[in-house]
């Protein structure tokens, strides 16, 4: 599952993960906790299993931002997504198998695209270490 927005850094739409921050409405957020609501509130799914995978720093040399990679399982449909009243966000839910062309595809459209995508995409059936998830 992927969102797009509009990103005014960019001055494009983007292709994203479902993501946003930790502690930015409650101090007690936990990972896990950001998690869910991020995923539930971007694109109306509720997942029942949330676990981080791994922790790390999006650019070392330049910010002390960490991104965390987060499983997400037992989802159910809850409503249409879209963000909140801030966002205008666009839900795309693309069958994983065909994820990484319908990306392509999006990026040869002139989308802006993290690498990060990618590594996701690694990640759903796999833990960090490679192993079967």
């Amino acid at each position: 599952m992927f969102v797009e927005q509009f990103r005014v850094p960019m001055d494009a739409n983007s292709i994203e993960m479902p993501a946003g921050l930790v502690g930015d409405t409650d101090a007690n957020d936990t990972l896990e906790d950001a998690a869910r609501r991020e995923l539930l509130e971007e694109t109306g799914w509720l997942a029942s299993d949330v676990k981080v995978l791994m922790v790390g720093p999006t650019s070392s040399g330049m910010s002390n931002e960490v991104i965390a990679f987060v499983r997400a399982r037992g989802l159910t449909r809850v409503h249409a997504g879209g963000g909140d009243e801030t966002e205008n966000i666009t839900v795309h839910e693309v069958p994983v198998a065909d994820a990484p062309r319908w990306l392509a595809a999006k990026m040869a459209e002139g989308y802006a695209m993290d690498a990060k995508l990618w590594a996701g995409l690694w990640l759903i059936n796999r833990d960090p270490d490679g192993s079967p998830a």
